[in-house]
């Protein structure tokens, strides 16, 4: 089973600018595992200190919050897309 992971521009300068990547995980902490293992720098932009998703991190598969389609143990299915967005804030006075 293959899934797509997007990458946006806010998190490539962690990925070696690498938009995106297919890899086979089965579910969310099967995709941070590769992810980890890929790009070790990502890392502490995914999850907190105890292992638990960010909490300004966004998950969308195929356009879907993932947080609707049962959360971590939302199983991807083939062909997903996976999009992470970090919430980004900030501006100018």
């Amino acid at each position: 089973m293959a899934i797509t992971v997007q990458i946006p521009t806010a998190l490539r300068r962690h990925t070696a600018g690498v938009s995106s990547i297919a890899c086979g995980a089965a579910n969310l902490g099967e995709l941070f595992s590769v992810l980890d293992e890929k790009f070790p720098d990502l890392k502490p932009h995914l999850r907190d200190e105890a292992g638990q998703l960010r909490r300004f991190l966004n998950i969308y598969v195929n356009e879907e919050d993932i947080r609707f389609l049962g959360g971590p143990a939302y199983a991807f299915q083939e062909g997903d897309e996976v999009l992470l967005v970090p919430s980004i804030a900030g501006g100018a006075r």
